[in-house]
């Protein structure tokens, strides 16, 4: 789930401009490599893609249908050893850390229904998962974005 949320969070803002981890095709090696891929350019165009569209569905501006061509070519094929049966994802190499970012995704929304979510600052483009008892996080960081908010609603109230 880690690599989940770093690629969300690949592309925030940085005193008002857009970073994106992925956009240098050194920096996004570097990145690719960090999370276990291989850092070619098909593999950073594909990342690049699939944070796209896993904004729109976490953000619920797209379908979570939209994710379907990420996973063409995939397969999930058995395999039996000593320790029992056991499933393995097989996809084409420049996708295979798409594909996990994806599978992330599916098993978060599983088990943690709709708790992964952006950040509730207008001026934050970061998301978080959500992991308190009442489901009420707001923000990615109380100590950056959840302080702003609070002093600018104080700020507000008390003018």
């Amino acid at each position: 789930m880690d690599v989940l949320l770093d690629l969300l969070n690949s592309r925030p803002l940085i005193n008002g401009e857009e970073q994106d981890a992925l956009g240098d095709p050194a920096e996004g090696r570097r990145w690719a490599r960090e999370h276990g891929g291989d850092g070619s350019l098909a593999e950073l165009t594909l990342l690049r893609e699939t944070r796209d569209i896993l904004r729109d569905v976490v953000c619920a501006k797209s379908s979570p249908a939209a994710l379907k061509p990420l996973l063409d070519g995939v397969h999930q094929v058995p395999q039996i050893g000593a320790d029992g049966l056991r499933w393995t994802v097989e996809a084409p190499p420049h996708a295979r850390l798409a594909v996990d970012v994806v599978l992330a995704w599916a098993a978060t929304e599983q088990q943690w229904p709709g708790r992964l979510r952006p950040c509730a600052n207008d001026e934050c483009r970061l998301f978080l998962l959500d992991r308190s008892r009442a489901n009420r996080a707001r923000w990615c960081s109380m100590a950056a974005c959840g302080n702003r908010e609070k002093a600018r609603r104080h700020y507000q109230r008390t003018r």
